[in-house]
């Protein structure tokens, strides 16, 4: 049983492609038990974000794994075989260490990937899918994580996906106070946007939701009201940024929307920001003319410029990450010799109490204590020494020296140091 991680991420692999294998959170349960119950596999935990679809599983057969994703998402293996990676034990600890610590991530050093893993765990976790090598790897992840951010200056003058939109918005219209904002959707990821768009005191903020109490929760925050996902198409026309973020596993703002919106304003140009996977805006809408969209790969290019001042911080964060690896495997290999370690114990433990019986008869017999004791010393000595001796008389000539060494190291002897003893 290995380690092995597969997915498809932003450096393997365009948004085109990652949307199609993406996982909605209310569906992750259902597919992890899937997974464990239709493929050998083990153990999983499946890592679903807008930048990335991981699946890390103990098997022994991690292409069963790969077939099961084709599969579940109703593609053709052959469809994604190009853009799809397959690790190896090893590189599948220092994959998912690199991951937690974010340095695998579009913005290299932000926090926000580390409280995604431990939602993927927790998931995996309350599906039952999370055993004891993924259970360790993942807590060694996130140990290894807060060692590179206490040790290393891996966060500092990040620029955040949200920090990028804001900067990309402001290109596009003289000041952000003067315009209305529509943020759709009410998690973390628009609330961090909310937050930098509304440090600019923009002149309306609107947060449309399908839960609309969650969604006037977070307008509140930000002195704006909120609005029905169903009012999008009366209401788009009125904002001139809109940022939008949810779960759904299709588009909820089409070309004919967006097309009667600019239509309203009069061609006015539109700021649109697309963060979700799969995405919430038709990519056609980025053709009209009056309409500037961006979606998480268009923000890369901007994010990408803060990592030369990081350089420094992210050689010192690899050194730490293939310290801890190497930390991580050698525990894994320990684990494989625990079930021979437990089976040399029982024998041994079986033989002392067949011996300590046998010694307590003679004892209850009237035999002198001296004897027994000197008989229970020899015959627990034999026993002990029976197979490994009977191992090394029968072996032959290739095996022989293999053995001999093995025992050398095992009972710590040095034959050759005192020939006359």
């Amino acid at each position: 049983m290995a380690i092995f991680t597969l997915g498809i991420n932003h450096h393997s692999a365009p948004l085109a492609i990652r949307e199609q294998v993406a996982f909605h959170v209310e569906t992750l349960p259902q597919a992890l038990s899937a997974l464990t119950r239709q493929k050998p596999v083990r153990e999983a935990a499946i890592l679903s974000t807008c930048n990335r679809t991981e699946i890390y599983c103990a098997t022994e057969q991690p292409e069963a794994a790969a077939e099961w994703l084709a599969e579940y998402h109703q593609l053709a293996r052959e469809d994604i075989k190009p853009f799809l990676y397959t690790l190896s034990p090893r590189d599948s600890v220092r994959h998912a260490f690199r991951v937690a610590s974010g340095l695998d991530s579009m913005v290299v050093g932000e926090a926000q990937i580390l409280g995604q893993m431990k939602d993927a765990v927790r998931l995996a976790e309350d599906a039952g899918t999370l055993g004891m090598h993924l259970h360790k790897l993942f807590q060694r992840a996130f140990a290894v994580a807060k060692e590179v951010r206490t040790s290393t200056a891996i966060g500092a003058n990040t620029v955040s996906m949200a920090a990028a939109a804001v900067q990309l918005a402001e290109r596009i219209f003289e000041s952000i106070s003067s315009q209305k904002i529509l943020f759709i959707g009410a998690g973390e990821m628009i609330e961090l946007c909310a937050t930098h768009f509304c440090a600019r005191q923009p002149k309306q903020v609107t947060v449309a939701n399908r839960t609309v109490e969650r969604g006037r929760a977070l307008a509140e925050r930000f002195g704006g009201h909120a609005i029905r996902l169903d009012e999008l198409a009366d209401t788009l026309g009125q904002y001139d940024i809109v940022v939008s973020c949810t779960a759904s596993p299709l588009p909820i703002i089409g070309l004919g929307m967006v097309e009667r919106a600019i239509k309203a304003r009069r061609h006015r140009p539109m700021f649109m920001v697309d963060l979700a996977v799969p995405r919430d805006i038709e990519s056609e809408v980025g053709e009209l003319d009056d309409v500037f969209l961006y979606t998480v790969d268009d923000l890369a290019q901007v994010v990408a410029s803060g990592i030369e001042s990081r350089q420094a911080a992210v050689i010192q964060a690899e050194a730490i990450i293939d310290t801890q690896v190497d930390s991580f495997l050698h525990w894994m290999e320990s684990r494989d010799t625990v079930p021979l370690i437990r089976s040399l114990r029982d024998a041994a433990e079986r033989n002392r109490r067949h011996e300590l019986d046998h010694a307590m008869k003679r004892l209850t017999a009237g035999d002198p204590p001296e004897k027994v004791l000197e008989q229970l010393s020899l015959r627990l000595t034999n026993k002990f020494l029976h197979a490994p001796t009977q191992a090394l008389q029968l072996s032959d000539a290739e095996s022989r020296q293999e053995l001999q060494q093995a025992a050398s190291r095992l009972f710590h002897l040095h034959p050759d140091d005192n020939p006359g003893h």
